[in-house]
């Protein structure tokens, strides 16, 4: 069992990244802060085994929640059909109109990926996992892993291009 400090710890380290890929898989704000919650309640009283990468674990267990949840509530589409009125910020709201325009276009070609690609991008990206540990947090093999990302970045180049050219001098 781990003290509310640790808890603290932990959430302070890892609860902004979790709650940006559990709301990635469960595209509902709302359920993705109750799983986040879940999480920790857990770790709070399962404890933390010692483990190589501690991101990796966390991540892991909140993965695992979220695959329970969609199995619970249904298939992935009814989530992917839900996710479409639900709009979600990866970054953050930006004063400067082109800013703001840029991160939109951003945030629509991430929305855009299958669900499997943007995880591991997400991953990769945002959270910082090495190949290894994404394969061992979504449980399936290095070369998928690998290969999800290497699709997802050749497909964000493509949607992207045209706006790197727009703002190219």
């Amino acid at each position: 069992m781990l003290t509310t400090r640790q808890i603290e710890q932990l959430y302070d380290a890892h609860g902004a990244g979790l709650f940006h890929y559990i709301h990635g898989i469960v595209k509902c704000e709302a359920q993705a802060r109750d799983l986040l919650q879940e999480l920790f309640l857990k770790l709070q009283h399962q404890g933390l085994p010692v483990v190589e990468s501690e991101r990796a674990w966390i991540t892991r267990m909140a993965h695992h929640l979220c695959l329970d949840w969609l199995r619970h509530h249904g298939t992935r589409q009814r989530a992917v059909e839900r996710s479409a009125a639900e709009p979600r910020a990866q970054f953050q709201d930006q004063a400067d109109p082109d800013a703001a325009e840029f991160a939109r276009r951003v945030q629509r070609a991430l929305d855009d990926l299958p669900p499997d690609q943007r995880s591991v991008a997400h991953l990769k990206l945002w959270q910082g996992l090495t190949f290894e540990e994404i394969a061992s947090v979504q449980g399936i093999p290095l070369n998928t892993a690998a290969s999800r990302y290497r699709y997802a970045i050749d497909k964000l180049r493509s949607m992207l291009r045209p706006l790197y050219e727009e703002i190219q001098p």
